[in-house]
């Protein structure tokens, strides 16, 4: 074969390569548009509130998964310390003691539901992070049992919400409307009856934090 065909041939593919690379490839790199569609939470910063013991898990993992993928920076906080126990079993270290944090230094405050949010129902530094949080403008939300946390701190007068059902008394007693519904979302608070609404709930969340 002529040896300059034979050059021609070994060239074109490397030829062929080099524009594809220079065209295809920079499709890989998503621009600053694709970036905020994909983090549409990031410089959010979120404090989930859990109990001493039994935290319902899905209440807590499953939102701050949901949270944290979308860009979100998620802090921890109870009124324990050390490795807590979920009612399922999995265990979670808090990030702050809940006596050291601020509804000021966030963009929405979270109740976690489970038995052990009992233990915040008549607590007074959790009640004082909940007004400060809805006098403040923040997103505040509680799932479960915890809405009656909201209801015992006096922010839930007027609002339609939704609690687990053993809570609703408590809630209706503290002014609220209940609503028969797995979340409810009503301004900046948010409500959600139980574990198997834990990520409409985390999405809703969301979207008030994403509508101010």
């Amino acid at each position: 074969m002529n040896p300059h065909i034979v050059g021609l041939v070994m060239v074109l593919p490397l030829a062929f390569g080099m524009v594809f690379c220079a065209t295809g490839c920079q499709s890989h790199s998503p621009g600053p548009e694709a970036q905020s569609v994909r983090s549409p939470l990031s410089g959010k910063k979120i404090l989930m509130v859990i109990a001493p013991k039994q935290f319902r898990d899905e209440e807590l993992f499953v939102p701050r998964e949901y949270f944290l993928v979308r860009g979100a920076t998620v802090t921890v906080a109870s009124s324990a310390t050390g490795q807590i126990r979920g009612m399922l079993g999995r265990t979670f270290s808090p990030d702050a003691k809940l006596a050291d944090v601020s509804a000021a230094d966030f963009d929405a405050v979270v109740f976690v539901g489970g038995a052990g949010a009992e233990a915040y129902f008549d607590d007074p530094v959790a009640h004082k992070l909940a007004r400060d949080a809805d006098a403040g403008g923040k997103v505040l939300g509680a799932i479960c049992i915890a809405p009656a946390i909201l209801a015992n701190a006096g922010v839930l007068k007027g609002q339609s919400v939704t609690a687990f059902a053993s809570v609703r008394e408590i809630l209706i007693a503290g002014g609220a409307r209940v609503m028969d519904s797995s979340c409810v979302r009503e301004g900046m608070i948010v409500t959600a009856d139980g574990p198997a609404a834990a990520e409409e709930f985390a999405a809703d969340v969301a979207k008030a934090l994403t509508s101010n």
